[in-house]
């Protein structure tokens, strides 16, 4: 199933296109930002752009199905958001997000989200979705439990970053 356009009240969600690079590299060069990612804040624009390259073919592959997100009003691309994984057989994806810091704080993440886990449930058929953030990440987790998401589990020392091992929060939500 191709990756539909998804609208909410104040957003929309389109699917993640080559221009998209641009925006996301903007995003993804931020240290504060990028502190409880798995990666450093990128500091070249052809990596990033590799990265929308290879989610693109993830998407034309059905395995994933990745948004940038924008206001209704204006097309100016300020995140992006993600389920990953898709896993028809067993019902099941992984979720992710991604916003400019300059955007936090509008409720515009829990908006995004929100039309994503729908469309997963909804749309897609699954019935569990999970995501995965770096101990520490109190927005990522208050935005999850915003939205339904309860905590499962530690992944301990699961990602080495900074040449340190970072401890990894699962939080996990069934339809219904």
């Amino acid at each position: 199933m191709p990756t539909p356009i998804l609208r909410t009240e104040r957003l929309q969600l389109r699917p993640l296109a080559p221009r998209d690079a641009e925006p996301l590299y903007a995003i993804m060069s931020d240290d504060e930002t990028m502190r409880f990612w798995d990666w450093p804040a990128f500091r070249d624009y052809a990596t990033v752009a590799e990265i929308v390259a290879g989610q693109i073919s993830d998407m034309v592959e059905g395995r994933s199905a990745y948004w940038a997100v924008s206001l209704l009003s204006d097309s100016t691309v300020f995140g992006a958001c993600d389920l990953s994984e898709i896993d028809p057989r067993q019902g099941r994806a992984e979720l992710g997000f991604l916003f400019n810091r300059g955007w936090w704080g509008n409720g515009y993440a829990v908006e995004a989200m929100d039309a994503v886990v729908d469309y997963a449930f909804e749309s897609l058929g699954l019935e569990r979705l999970w995501a995965r953030l770096h101990a520490g990440n109190e927005g990522s987790r208050r935005l999850l439990e915003r939205l339904g998401f309860a905590y499962e589990g530690t992944l301990a020392g699961h990602v080495v970053r900074d040449g340190f091992r970072r401890d990894c929060l699962i939080y996990g939500r069934l339809k219904g």
